[in-house]
């Protein structure tokens, strides 16, 4: 495993998950919120955030760890390329207290994010667009859609708990 892309909704752990597994295995790890997230939560086109992850896959030729979704916007830019697919998908309860307490301590603790950007209660909670309700959709869309599309794939790991995402992380590295 050289090209491993680790997929879930918000608070699923994804970034701590593959920020530890990139250290395992001595890979560079790409976060792609941030190469995502401009200032004032600008967005690329589509086009230029394809450049910048392929910008930082050719500048890991030796292999990475990507963590994040955006296939609407990427493609199989990440996927096409990967030769593991892990998909963080666990329980709905657990994943929404992570991400109370992640965004209440980001709030309270004026933490800045990509690009000077900070989260607030407004764009957290309020309104269709709001990282509560888009975690909700996630979820619900990921279960329906990703076990039809990448069930038969030899790539995909699927981990369902905390305690299984430790003991792969544990077995296979």
């Amino acid at each position: 495993m050289k090209r491993i892309n680790v997929k879930g909704t918000s608070g699923s752990g994804k970034s701590t998950f593959a920020a530890e597994l990139a250290r395992r295995l001595g890979l560079p790890y790409v976060e792609l919120d941030a190469l995502h997230h401009g200032p004032n939560w600008s967005e690329p086109t589509d086009e230029e955030f394809r450049a910048r992850v392929r910008e930082a896959m050719d500048a890991a030729p030796g292999g990475w760890v990507i963590d994040g979704n955006y296939e609407a916007k990427l493609g199989d830019t990440v996927i096409g390329a990967a030769d593991t697919i892990v998909w963080l998908d666990l329980p709905l309860g657990l994943k929404l207290r992570r991400l109370w307490q992640r965004t209440s301590s980001r709030i309270r603790d004026d933490v800045e994010l990509w690009s000077g950007n900070k989260e607030s209660w407004r764009s957290a909670v309020f309104g269709w667009e709001s990282l509560f309700v888009w975690m909700l959709r996630g979820h619900f869309r990921h279960r329906r859609e990703w076990p039809r599309r990448y069930g038969a794939d030899p790539r995909f790991v699927r981990l369902r708990s905390v305690e299984e995402a430790r003991r792969w992380l544990d077995t296979t590295f």
